[in-house]
């Protein structure tokens, strides 16, 4: 009698499927990059989609030169406020925080969020950084910033969403000197990125609650007279005698949905500053309409609409396409029939 080889079901990629801490994403990497220092990463609502004609500008593309149609996400993207700097020292476990500074010219909707300052020790805070750059110590620099979601009509909510963000550069003092000029200052989407620029966009995708292994996990369904507790979307065993315990390989019920995602090397297609341009004939489904400032991402991005979508430098090398796309149309038809 031969041997029965029976493969496992279902994927186990991005295990543990669990719940994401925080509904802001996290970059855990940043990349390095030569050249004056900026900041490396954006944030936005996403919107949702519409599609745009462009020429191909895929030279070895078989539609090269010609009229295509291309799915785009828009992300509305009101202007950040940085609110603080941050030093980084190396220690035992890593790399952790030896100094911030932080500036008292915060949106006073900042204060639902975190304990703001009350008292200016800027000054202090700043020279204790220079003091630890002066010895070495220092092998980072990042600035905390913040989004203004009260300034977006479609968001509903006033409170920001607060985040980590990187600098590009290698010399730390040139880095320092780039984050105490934008220390309490407004940043706009056009000072990071530029129309046909590569990014990576992270957000936390749609939650789907608590779901069975079928849909969880992609097994396949019992037949019939297989299943003697009367269900058809169950697995067989939870497993061997021996290890008798349920390994974590073998597939159950649980959280579905609600991960932080992350896709590289997607492409910015245009920047706008009048959402009019790119909102459809009674507002976007489940979000409205759009009318500040705005990116059009080429493809699809994580997350349902209003999600804070983060987009930062690639991290992963990509050839970018040579000079700006050359978007002809965007769709503005109603999406609601």
């Amino acid at each position: 009698m031969s041997s029965i080889h029976r493969p496992d079901r279902g994927s186990r990629a991005f295990s543990p499927r669990k719940r994401a801490k925080s509904h802001i994403p996290r970059f855990r990497s940043w990349p390095e990059k030569e050249g004056q220092p900026k900041l490396q990463a954006f944030a936005g609502y996403k919107a949702g989609m519409t599609h745009v004609i462009m020429i191909d500008d895929v030279k070895t593309s078989l539609t090269a030169g010609t009229e295509i149609s291309v799915p785009v996400t828009v992300i509305e993207t009101p202007a950040i406020h940085v609110a603080a700097i941050r030093a980084y020292v190396k220690e035992t476990g890593g790399e952790a925080a030896g100094a911030e500074a932080w500036t008292t010219k915060l949106a006073p909707e900042l204060s639902r969020r975190l304990r703001v300052p009350k008292a200016d020790k800027s000054a202090d805070s700043l020279a204790k950084i220079e003091e630890l750059i002066s010895k070495g110590e220092v092998t980072d620099i990042r600035v905390v910033t913040y989004t203004t979601p009260k300034s977006v009509v479609s968001i509903p909510k006033k409170v920001p969403d607060v985040m980590e963000t990187g600098i590009s550069g290698k010399d730390v003092k040139a880095k320092f000197e780039y984050a105490k000029s934008i220390l309490g200052a407004e940043i706009r989407v056009t000072d990071v990125f530029k129309n046909g620029n590569i990014i990576d966009a992270a957000a936390i995708t749609t939650g789907k609650g608590t779901q069975g292994p079928v849909k969880r996990w992609g097994i396949a369904k019992m037949k019939g007279k297989h299943s003697r507790q009367g269900s058809l979307r169950q697995i067989g065993t939870l497993g061997p005698w021996h290890p008798d315990h349920v390994m974590w390989q073998t597939p159950q019920m649980g959280q579905v949905g609600y991960h932080q995602r992350t896709e590289y090397n997607k492409r910015i297609l245009k920047i706008g500053t009048n959402g009019v341009d790119v909102t459809p004939a009674g507002g976007f489904i489940n979000y409205g309409l759009v009318s500040g400032e705005y990116i059009l991402v080429k493809g699809s991005v994580p997350g349902p609409s209003k999600r804070l979508i983060r987009f930062r430098d690639p991290v992963r090398f990509h050839k970018a396409q040579p000079g700006e796309p050359q978007i002809l149309h965007v769709s503005v038809q109603s999406q609601q029939g």
